[in-house]
């Protein structure tokens, strides 16, 4: 690390030249290749991609983006003479957009027209499908549908609009949220350092290691299934990790020049003993999301990916493009105020006081009684996860305001909840005993237990792929939808098979979300073992004890079970989801607690290390375990602290974005984040360790031997730990003295 940094800083305007390079070349290869998301949840070898599959071969050209255009009238009927040649010259009018390939109008002469109105008459609906999927089709195309619509409205006649391309339209908070993200964050530093310079590099390096990663995952998208959240989820970490990894280092880095060191060798210094606890930190988050790709699904493979390439740049930018800054701003790192003080007095150490020293010290004194308040916190803001119900969150979660939820609502209240998310069941035809098997389905259907509507059969052209369309008398996200689709799979289809080769395939967007929710729920034990298992690992390695990694894996589990009962009671049980524009309640994304357990885990392994990497380098040096935990917390709480207010800030502000997965993630990392720097860390885990003494850091001999060694703490503390362990043990006489700030020292 040290000789990367002498590089950087010799090198310091070719570092910078360098990485500026990188950020051009990479954005305008992201404007040149656009961008090509896909949000294909379907899994390999459900039920509901095996009628996905078999829907898309039988009738091919059906697979564009289906929206819908809902008009509503308190008086009268939509069957009025006026209404009605009102409505069809707009439909008219819509058919003949750019990009749509057909419009079903409810007043053309047919039964299934017949059914898009109200039975009361004041609700109708017409379908309208584009030639692309949602992810193809531009936003002027989607604009256009919505501004046509909606210019039919008026005399007591509501028109609004739902569907993916629709909602296309809808205005995201997306930049105002990066924006003011990153003037929290600037105002935090700039009251942490009081230099305008030193608190615009981590700012600086940030945005630009964010910038590249960013257009990285744009391109990654042209390669690989890439959600269309994933460059969002991309910006929050990147941005939070990234400002957080800078201020380690440039904390190190004034601290250097307040002891009388130069520019070039306190950059140095701080890159090659805080960066290492940076690139560890770094490491421990990649590998937390990279967890991801034992699921082997393809949609989280590129999440997993994208996440870890905005990890990997912001830690790159941190050890390479920060210490070439340093070098350029030179002792304006500190402010005006500690370089007329350096220049009076000349270099002091720098001793732990203040509330930081205090609350140190407090923890030593009563350890039993903190540890067991911190745990309670815990324990009670976890309850919610209990309750955790993964399934479909769609339109009708969106803001009230929202044209999706609105025309959401109306189909509802005047079709049933169930018209918004109907299943859709499709077989393939062999045989004469198949025809009048799938002929009698509809009526078998109609009488079933959660059914309101079912459609007509419909062929393909040849004649063997067989189409039908059931609407549950329940919501989508509801769980009486889920016990639908697992009784027509299980009960009233294989009963309807019986004596044929029909074998009829449940799909449609609950059934997808229920095998994509069964296939994670049934790989998540392995996978947040495995993650366990490797972060404690190198933990293992890297501290030289088995206690440290086992609080660390129960610190972090606590964490991220905290974490999700905050979102369970805001999201699913709609604690406020209303007041914060982020829509009515509803249940979890099926793939929300495996990303949120990949970042929360790599996110509260930093705290770890930074906290500990610090008590790990007094142990080596003193073997004194009360000293180590005391001092390691009082003198880095206060930079966890503000490193923890800057990326609460950042998450926070995404929940502005608009975007209700966007937000979940937010609101989950803040709270994670919050719980980790100022309950455990701060809290539980100095109390634990003062409670377990020195077994904290006891290791095996035999073990000791084995293990590789990879140093976070500085190469002198490690010489002085092993000259410690030649010396014979010899009699101490132990002395307490305490300063006025109320920390007590320890000397023999």
């Amino acid at each position: 690390m040290a000789a990367i940094a002498r590089w950087c800083i010799k090198h310091r305007l070719v570092a910078v030249l360098l990485w500026l390079v990188a950020l051009g070349g990479s954005v305008a290869g992201a404007s040149v290749a656009g961008s090509a998301y896909s949000n294909d949840y379907e899994a390999p070898g459900t039920e509901s991609g095996r009628a996905t599959a078999l829907l898309e071969k039988g009738f091919p050209g059906s697979g564009g983006d289906g929206n819908t255009i809902v008009w509503h009238t308190d008086r009268g009927s939509v069957r009025a003479t006026g209404v009605e040649q009102r409505m069809t010259e707009m439909l008219d009018e819509v058919a003949g957009l750019p990009g749509i390939a057909s419009v079903t109008s409810p007043y053309e002469d047919s039964a299934a027209a017949q059914a898009q109105i109200s039975a009361d008459g004041h609700t109708a609906y017409a379908s309208v499908v584009f030639h692309e999927q949602a992810d193809d089709i531009p936003e002027s195309q989607a604009q256009a549908l919505v501004d046509t619509a909606r210019g039919a409205g008026g005399d007591q006649v509501q028109v609004e609009l739902g569907g993916s391309a629709v909602a296309l339209t809808e205005a995201s908070g997306g930049h105002v949220a990066e924006a003011v993200g990153v003037v929290v964050a600037a105002v935090v530093l700039f009251l942490a350092f009081g230099s305008l310079a030193a608190s615009a590099l981590p700012i600086a390096t940030a945005l630009v290691s964010v910038g590249i990663a960013y257009s990285g995952i744009v391109l990654l998208g042209h390669v690989m299934t890439v959600a269309d959240f994933a460059p969002m989820l991309g910006m929050l970490i990147g941005l939070g990790v990234g400002i957080d990894y800078a201020l380690f280092i440039v904390t190190r880095h004034r601290k250097g020049l307040t002891r009388g060191l130069s520019v070039a060798e306190s950059a140095e210094i701080a890159v090659a003993t805080t960066g290492r606890a940076v690139v560890f930190a770094g490491a421990t988050v990649c590998i937390a999301l990279l967890g991801m790709l034992i699921l082997r699904l393809s949609f989280l493979n590129g999440v997993a990916i994208a996440a870890s390439l905005t990890v990997v740049l912001t830690v790159a930018a941190s050890v390479t493009l920060l210490p070439a800054l340093l070098s350029l701003i030179g002792a304006r790192a500190l402010s005006r105020r500690e370089r007329r003080h350096l220049a009076e007095h000349g270099p002091q150490p720098e001793l732990p006081t203040g509330f930081a020293a205090r609350w140190s010290a407090f923890v030593e004194r009563h350890p039993k009684l903190l540890g067991a308040v911190a745990a309670v916190v815990m324990l009670v803001l976890a309850l919610p996860t209990l309750s955790l119900h993964l399934g479909t969150s769609d339109q009708g979660n969106g803001p009230a305001t929202s044209t999706t939820r609105q025309a959401y609502d109306l189909l509802a209240e005047g079709f049933g909840p169930g018209v918004n998310g109907p299943l859709t069941l499709v077989a393939e035809i062999d045989g004469a005993d198949d025809r009048v098997a799938i002929g009698e389905l509809p009526s078998e259907l109609a009488h079933t237990r959660g059914v309101e509507a079912v459609s007509p059969v419909t062929y393909n052209s040849a004649g063997d792929t067989a189409v039908l369309t059931v609407v549950p008398d329940s919501s989508p996200q509801s769980k009486a939808t889920s016990e639908l689709v697992d009784r027509l799979r299980a009960d009233v289809l294989p009963a309807a098979e019986q004596g044929t080769s029909l074998d009829v395939h449940v799909g449609g967007v609950t059934a997808s979300y229920d095998d994509f929710a069964e296939i994670i729920v049934g790989k998540l034990p392995l996978f947040v073992g495995v993650v366990i298992a490797l972060g404690c690992l190198l933990l293992l390695v890297a501290f030289r004890s088995l206690g440290i990694p086992l609080k660390a894996a129960l610190m972090n589990i606590a964490a991220v079970a905290s974490a999700f009962g905050i979102v369970v009671a805001v999201f699913q049980w709609g604690w406020g989801s209303e007041l914060l524009g982020l829509g009515s309640a509803g249940p979890i994304e099926p793939f929300l607690p495996v990303i949120m357990v990949s970042v929360l885990f790599g996110l509260s392994m930093d705290y770890q290390v930074f906290l500990v990497s610090r008590m790990y380098e007094e142990w080596l040096e003193t073997g004194d375990n009360r000293r180590a935990v005391r001092v390691g917390l009082a003198e880095t709480s206060r930079v966890i602290n503000s490193a923890a207010v800057i990326m609460i800030s950042v998450f926070l502000a995404f929940v502005l974005s608009g975007d209700r997965v966007v937000a979940m993630f937010g609101i989950a990392l803040a709270a994670a984040v919050a719980l980790d720097a100022f309950v455990l860390r701060t809290l539980l885990v100095p109390a634990l360790m003062h409670m377990l003494g020195g077994a904290n850091w006891w290791l095996p001999r035999w073990l000791d031997r084995r293990m590789p060694r990879i140093s976070i703490e500085p190469p002198e503390s490690r010489a002085a730990a092993d000259a410690r362990a030649m010396i014979p043990v010899q009699r101490v006489t132990v002395t307490k003295a305490e300063d006025n700030d109320g920390v007590r020292d320890i000397t023999g």
